[in-house]
C-alpha cells in the first residue's frame, strides 16, 4: 500500500511543477511553451527539464519562456535567447558542433590509447632484457674474477 502511495506521488510530481499562474491562456502558446520547456535543462537539477522541475530557477525559466512566446518570438528565437544567457549547458539535446564532437570522441579515444600503452608495456615487460656478453667482456670479466 505504501509503495502504491509513493508511486502515485512520484507520477503526479511532474504535474505540480508548472503552477497555474504560469499557464498561458492561449492553448497554442502554452503547447509551444511546454515543448520548449521539455528541451531545456534545469540548472539546479541534474538532467531534469524545467517543465517538471520544482526549483526556483526552473520556474523563472518557464516564466521567461512564456514571456518570450507572448512577445511573439519563434521557438528557435526563445531557445537562442536562453542559450545566449545560460550557455549551451541549458539544452538537454546540445547542438552538433566541433567542441561537442571532440568531447564525445575524446573519452573512448583516451581509453583506447591507455589500453594500447598498457598492452605495449606488458608486452615489453615480459621480454628478457639481458644481453649476451661479448667475447671482450667475457675475457675482461674472467681476468677480474681470477684476481
Amino acid at each position: 500500500m505504501i509503495r502504491f502511495a509513493f508511486l502515485i506521488i512520484f507520477i503526479c510530481s511532474a504535474a505540480w511543477a508548472v503552477e497555474p499562474d504560469e499557464v498561458l491562456t492561449n492553448v497554442e502558446h502554452e503547447t509551444r511553451a511546454r515543448a520548449i520547456s521539455k528541451n531545456l535543462r534545469c540548472l539546479v537539477c541534474r538532467n531534469e527539464n524545467i517543465d517538471s522541475s520544482n526549483a526556483g530557477i526552473a520556474k523563472d525559466l518557464r516564466i521567461l519562456v512564456r514571456d518570450r512566446i507572448k512577445e511573439g518570438d519563434s521557438n528557435e528565437e526563445v531557445i537562442e535567447f536562453i542559450t545566449d544567457r545560460y550557455g549551451e549547458y541549458v539544452l538537454l539535446n546540445p547542438k552538433m558542433s566541433f567542441q561537442n564532437l571532440l568531447l564525445w570522441i575524446s573519452g573512448p579515444l583516451f581509453l583506447l590509447l591507455g589500453g594500447l600503452i598498457s598492452w605495449r608495456y606488458a608486452k615489453h615487460k615480459g621480454q628478457d632484457s639481458t644481453k649476451e656478453l661479448s667475447e671482450d667482456e667475457k675475457t675482461r670479466l674472467k681476468e677480474i674474477m681470477d684476481d
